[in-house]
């Protein structure tokens, strides 16, 4: 796509944004050179290259789901300020 096919005031209007002439002047130039950058590496080999979602591998590092103590229901009862059948009162915040 050639940046005289942009039709830039469609683009901006699109993005909701208002532009002066001058500026739809230098959008369209700088988005007709990311277009022709583009085509440069449609033009690139990548046959050999297997297609992956990142760049460099994922790996999720979690710690193993094992049973530890915690404290007693007494012990955190135990600095509430306002407790009531062994629950914790807390201020209304919704009305």
């Amino acid at each position: 796509m050639a940046s005289a096919e942009i039709d830039v005031k469609y683009v901006a209007h699109l993005a909701r944004i208002a532009l002066a002439p001058e500026e739809e002047k230098k959008l369209g130039a700088q988005l007709g050179h990311i277009l022709g950058y583009i085509e440069k590496l449609r033009e690139s080999d990548v046959t050999q290259v297997e297609p992956t979602a990142h760049a460099v591998p994922m790996v999720n590092i979690t710690r193993a789901d094992e049973i530890h103590p915690s404290l007693s229901h007494e012990d955190a009862l135990r600095n509430a300020p306002r407790q009531a059948n062994g629950l914790f009162i807390v201020p209304k915040i919704v009305e």
